[in-house]
């Protein structure tokens, strides 16, 4: 069976709650269209296109995932340095003041971290954005949910995605001791309250990365999710680099930005080593063959013989022409806006400092443009697994 793409959810979300559905629609119909206009730089205004906006509310995180790329194994912020980077958060009203901004786009908003619950106001902040008349999305590790329970439920949040790796064992392996239970006891309290609350909202899904320390394990999840009452489970196969990728991208980055790239090496872990790629398709096919009550989705959606390829030849590209400097913007927990979340050491300005606007219109802007552009593919060499291009890429031939 053919994996469901990352679009399945919008049937879901309208049958939900119908007003969330249509902004959902709204955010997907915008991106779809990006894909096939033609690509402009200077002179032109890249807000007519925007359509996706991120916040990473906080570097700071109350697990140490080994996959992660900020505070796993090859992690950038860890430690001392994250406690320091986190006195630079973005004050709510510098949010709401973006938000404001961005209303008359109405942005799909997806908020992250670090932890976002580790965020003060997030809970404002999440209320503010939708009360606004855009969807928002949390993506949580969810080991903070029960303690919010009662009041995500109260705002009719509209969308949670939570982050679990395996049964619990194996994900405590990999995220940390009792964070299977505490993700579980966060479910539990949500579903709870949407009873007592008689509401159908936050509309709930689990994000797995595969990794080799858990894709043999992701059906004793599967199974054992049926339990949670989630929406959607997505299986995010991973973003993973080499030393070779590594310096062709960090050599690219100096000649025509101008910086040092600091994040790719985060991801040059390993983990993707050693996977099967049958043994993982096989157990994918199963997984999208049975009916556990909710959606199961693969990111990316691949033929079934490249699926070893991915893990194993890591410089072929399976998606390419990236859409994201046209259409999205993440904001960085200190203000900074870069098109990428993976390449802080570019940003093109700060909210703190401009209007959104003046930012995605700027001169900084449209030479990560045109960089990008004359790159093989219209992607840099490092985003050859990114999971934004995985997401909003182009679906090369026979992949």
């Amino acid at each position: 069976m053919k994996p469901k793409n990352n679009f399945s959810v919008v049937p879901k979300l309208f049958k939900l709650n119908f007003k969330m559905g249509e902004r959902m629609l709204h955010g997907f119909w915008n991106l779809g269209k990006a894909i096939v206009k033609k690509r402009h730089f200077e002179g032109y205004d890249h807000m007519k296109n925007f359509s996706l906006i991120y916040f990473k509310l906080t570097p700071l995180c109350n697990l140490r995932c080994k996959m992660c790329g900020q505070r796993g194994d090859k992690g950038y912020l860890k430690g001392d340095y994250a406690a320091e980077e986190a006195k630079k958060i973005v004050p709510l009203e510098t949010y709401k003041k973006l938000v404001d901004e961005l209303k008359y786009k109405r942005p799909v908003y997806y908020l992250w971290g670090g932890e976002p619950f580790l965020y003060p106001d997030l809970c404002d902040l999440v209320d503010y954005i939708q009360k606004s008349g855009s969807f928002c999305s949390v993506n949580t590790n969810g080991t903070l949910l029960e303690k919010y329970a009662e009041r995500i439920v109260r705002d009719k949040w509209h969308v949670i995605f939570v982050s679990l790796d395996a049964f619990r064992e194996v994900n405590d392996d990999i995220r940390g001791p009792g964070s299977y239970d505490r993700v579980v006891k966060g479910f539990e309290a949500i579903n709870r309250e949407k009873e007592k609350q008689h509401s159908r909202l936050p509309a709930m899904g689990i994000v797995t990365t595969v990794t080799n320390k858990n894709y043999k394990d992701l059906q004793n999840l599967a199974i054992a999710c049926k339990d949670f009452n989630i929406d959607w489970h997505i299986y995010n196969l991973g973003t993973y680099t080499n030393d070779e990728i590594v310096a062709k991208h960090k050599e690219f980055f100096r000649e025509k930005l101008g910086v040092e790239s600091v994040c790719l090496e985060a991801y040059n872990t390993g983990y993707n080593n050693d996977i099967d790629g049958a043994e993982l398709h096989k157990t994918l096919n199963t997984i999208h063959s049975t009916d556990y009550g909710y959606l199961s989705i693969t990111v990316p959606a691949l033929n079934p013989e490249k699926t070893h390829e991915y893990y194993h030849q890591l410089d072929i590209p399976v998606r390419d022409h990236c859409i994201v400097p046209w259409t999205q913007a993440n904001i960085n927990y200190n203000g900074d806006v870069t098109f990428c979340a993976d390449y802080v050491e570019y940003p093109l300005g700060n909210i703190k400092e401009k209007s959104f606007k003046e930012i995605y219109n700027g001169e900084r802007a449209n030479k990560f443009r045109h960089a990008m552009v004359e790159c093989p593919g219209a992607i840099f060499p490092g985003c050859i697994r990114c999971y934004q291009n995985m997401l909003f890429g182009k679906k090369r031939k026979g992949y």
